[in-house]
Protein backbone atom coordinates (compact mmCIF):
# COMPACT_ATOMS: atom_id res chain seq x y z
CA UNK A 1 0.00 0.00 0.00
CA UNK A 2 0.95 3.63 -0.53
CA UNK A 3 0.72 6.36 1.91
CA UNK A 4 -1.24 8.78 1.01
CA UNK A 5 0.17 12.70 1.70
CA UNK A 6 0.70 13.14 5.13
CA UNK A 7 -0.44 10.02 6.35
CA UNK A 8 2.82 7.75 6.22
CA UNK A 9 3.32 8.04 9.77
CA UNK A 10 0.28 7.00 11.24
CA UNK A 11 0.27 4.54 8.69
CA UNK A 12 3.61 2.89 9.44
CA UNK A 13 2.31 2.58 13.57
CA UNK A 14 -0.81 0.94 12.80
CA UNK A 15 0.73 -1.22 10.44
CA UNK A 16 3.27 -2.13 13.60
CA UNK A 17 0.19 -2.44 15.86
CA UNK A 18 -1.05 -5.34 13.64
CA UNK A 19 2.13 -6.69 12.72
CA UNK A 20 2.24 -7.41 16.02
CA UNK A 21 -0.99 -8.39 16.87
CA UNK A 22 -0.81 -10.91 13.79
CA UNK A 23 2.00 -12.70 15.32
CA UNK A 24 0.17 -13.64 18.66
CA UNK A 25 -2.12 -15.57 16.08
CA UNK A 26 -2.44 -19.26 15.83
CA UNK A 27 -0.94 -20.52 12.89
CA UNK A 28 1.52 -17.05 12.47
CA UNK A 29 4.88 -18.24 11.42
CA UNK A 30 5.93 -14.79 10.43
CA UNK A 31 4.81 -11.46 9.79
CA UNK A 32 6.75 -8.17 8.65
CA UNK A 33 5.74 -4.78 7.30
CA UNK A 34 8.77 -3.37 5.35
CA UNK A 35 9.68 0.18 3.94
CA UNK A 36 10.21 0.12 -0.06
CA UNK A 37 13.56 1.59 -0.89
CA UNK A 38 12.76 3.19 -3.47
CA UNK A 39 9.11 4.68 -2.83
CA UNK A 40 9.39 4.80 0.75
CA UNK A 41 5.45 5.83 1.21
CA UNK A 42 5.02 2.50 -0.18
CA UNK A 43 4.86 -0.19 2.81
CA UNK A 44 4.91 -3.94 1.91
CA UNK A 45 3.61 -7.02 4.21
CA UNK A 46 5.26 -10.55 4.44
CA UNK A 47 3.17 -12.99 6.25
CA UNK A 48 4.02 -16.59 6.55
CA UNK A 49 1.08 -18.95 7.80
CA UNK A 50 1.13 -22.76 8.82
CA UNK A 51 -1.42 -23.21 6.32
CA UNK A 52 -4.78 -21.59 4.54
CA UNK A 53 -6.93 -22.49 7.35
CA UNK A 54 -5.05 -19.89 9.89
CA UNK A 55 -4.53 -17.53 6.73
CA UNK A 56 -8.37 -17.64 6.31
CA UNK A 57 -8.97 -17.00 10.22
CA UNK A 58 -6.57 -14.06 9.59
CA UNK A 59 -8.66 -12.12 7.96
CA UNK A 60 -11.72 -13.44 9.73
CA UNK A 61 -10.60 -11.63 12.75
CA UNK A 62 -12.49 -8.48 13.53
CA UNK A 63 -8.96 -6.38 14.34
CA UNK A 64 -7.89 -7.50 10.92
CA UNK A 65 -10.82 -6.46 9.06
CA UNK A 66 -10.50 -3.13 10.60
CA UNK A 67 -6.89 -2.55 10.18
CA UNK A 68 -7.40 -2.90 6.50
CA UNK A 69 -10.83 -0.37 6.83
CA UNK A 70 -8.30 1.61 8.27
CA UNK A 71 -5.60 1.78 6.27
CA UNK A 72 -7.31 1.77 3.37
CA UNK A 73 -8.38 5.28 4.19
CA UNK A 74 -4.64 6.48 5.07
CA UNK A 75 -3.76 5.36 1.36
CA UNK A 76 -3.81 5.82 -1.84
CA UNK A 77 -6.42 3.24 -3.20
CA UNK A 78 -7.58 -0.07 -1.69
CA UNK A 79 -4.30 -2.41 -0.38
CA UNK A 80 -2.95 -5.15 -3.00
CA UNK A 81 -3.35 -8.28 -1.40
CA UNK A 82 -1.48 -11.26 -3.45
CA UNK A 83 -1.27 -14.73 -1.90
CA UNK A 84 1.57 -16.93 -3.09
CA UNK A 85 0.98 -21.04 -2.45
CA UNK A 86 4.87 -22.32 -1.40
CA UNK A 87 6.42 -25.33 -1.60
CA UNK A 88 10.27 -26.61 -0.34
CA UNK A 89 12.80 -27.50 -2.97
CA UNK A 90 15.23 -29.59 -3.49
CA UNK A 91 18.78 -27.26 -4.32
Amino acid sequence: MIAAEGCLEELVALSLEHVRRSRQEDGCLAHGVHADAETPTRLVFFEKWADESALRQHFAVPESRAFVRRASELSVGAPIIEIFRTEPIDL
